[in-house]
């Protein structure tokens, strides 16, 4: 989900008070629930990565939270679109059953949470996004 020509002020107020939240202790172990699915946070953090070839390291790639079954949520902000802020949502869910459901139904609950936690209509005004891939 892409949110695109955003105020770049409230989004950058949004991903700090997300990474504040999510990088608090506490916030791991925390259950979410939408609709009948329930998730437990396992990592929750503001990624980085090494690469393998020249070791050269780049932070704060996006915050991430990665929940017991593997599924996780990723926001990435990024100043690069024609005018604004885009804030990016990535959502990944795996599903033992109904692997043939549509797209838009087996995410819902993940991006309902993903919605909740970083309180994104509030910051950025917006109720649905730009974009859909």
């Amino acid at each position: 989900y892409d949110y695109e020509e955003c105020e770049l002020e409230p989004c950058n107020e949004m991903i700090a008070t997300m990474e504040k939240n999510i990088t608090d202790p506490s916030f791991v172990g925390k259950s979410f629930t939408s609709g009948d699915k329930t998730y437990k946070v396992k990592v929750a953090d503001n990624f980085s990565y090494t690469d393998p070839v020249d070791k050269s390291l780049a932070t704060k790639q996006g915050l991430r939270i990665v929940f017991e079954d593997g599924s996780r949520i990723v926001f990435r902000l990024s100043g690069t679109g024609s005018s604004g802020a885009t804030v990016r949502l990535y959502i990944d869910s795996y599903e033992k059953d109904n692997v043939l459901g549509q797209a838009s139904v087996m995410l819902k609950p993940l991006i309902d949470i993903a919605l909740e936690i970083s309180q994104l209509p509030k910051f950025t005004g917006r109720n649905a996004p730009t974009v859909i891939t």
